[in-house]
């Protein structure tokens, strides 16, 4: 099975910290975010690794991973980004990973297992980190209802209270060509701006309202983590530090 990085952004949240990198190159607790995903990526067993570029580019390189540039990465989102690597998710099941989080091989492993032609992993107890990194869990949540059989049933809404979060989508997840065929005769019939603006947790939300496309949703019980500031940064490394 293959994996995807989508690194196209810069990651305007984290400031000056990304202004001489792209945000998977910012380094937690002394390596970079990139490379603790592809430790991961490996030990679960996946071979073969492309990676979305957009900002900075040319300092991903040396990875040598497999390159699918985005070239409307400062005008565009997850989805956009994520289409500009459509021969390999056309063909076999692709693991894709936002560049911002980390997490342990068995989150991978959780996905390559799970049935389904798109499949997530969510964190049960988001509740904590998130009151740790935002004060008010609510400021930075979305809606998420699962289904009695554990498929999705709402992601991606604003959310009034913490019972309509039963978990926090990690932005890892697994596509089957049928899965990806699927997003992309949504996008077939969307107008240029929300071809490049819609986020991966709407489009989601248009599968599972309007074609009752089934989701399935993965508990990880894992150690992971988004990083989107500095805070988060000095947030994490506190962690390893107790």
């Amino acid at each position: 099975m293959k994996a995807i990085i989508l690194a196209a952004g810069r990651g305007s949240r984290m400031e000056s910290m990304t202004d001489d990198r792209p945000k998977c190159l910012v380094e937690l607790n002394g390596e970079t975010l990139l490379e603790k995903q592809l430790k991961a990526l490996r030990a679960a067993g996946i071979t073969e690794i492309g990676i979305v570029t957009g900002y900075k580019q040319e300092m991903l390189k040396k990875y040598g991973l497999v390159e699918f540039h985005n070239p409307l990465w400062a005008e565009s989102q997850m989805v956009c980004s994520l289409a500009c690597a459509s021969d390999w998710l056309e063909n076999e099941p692709c693991i894709v990973s936002y560049s911002d989080i980390f997490y342990e091989p068995s989150a991978v492993r959780l996905l390559i297992g799970s049935d389904g032609d798109l499949a997530i992993t969510y964190d049960p107890y988001w509740l904590k980190l998130w009151t740790k990194r935002f004060g008010d869990p609510l400021l930075d949540a979305e809606t998420f209802k699962l289904n009695n059989d554990g498929t999705l049933e709402d992601i991606g809404n604003k959310p009034k209270t913490v019972e309509e979060v039963q978990g926090q989508y990690m932005g890892l997840l697994k596509f089957t060509p049928a899965g990806w065929n699927k997003i992309e005769d949504i996008r077939s019939n969307m107008e240029e701006h929300d071809l490049k603006t819609v986020h991966m947790t709407g489009i989601m939300q248009i599968l599972i309202k309007k074609f009752d496309f089934s989701i399935i949703a993965n508990k990880y019980l894992g150690a992971w983590g988004e990083v989107d500031s500095r805070d988060d940064l000095i947030y994490y490394n506190s962690l390893n530090n107790e």
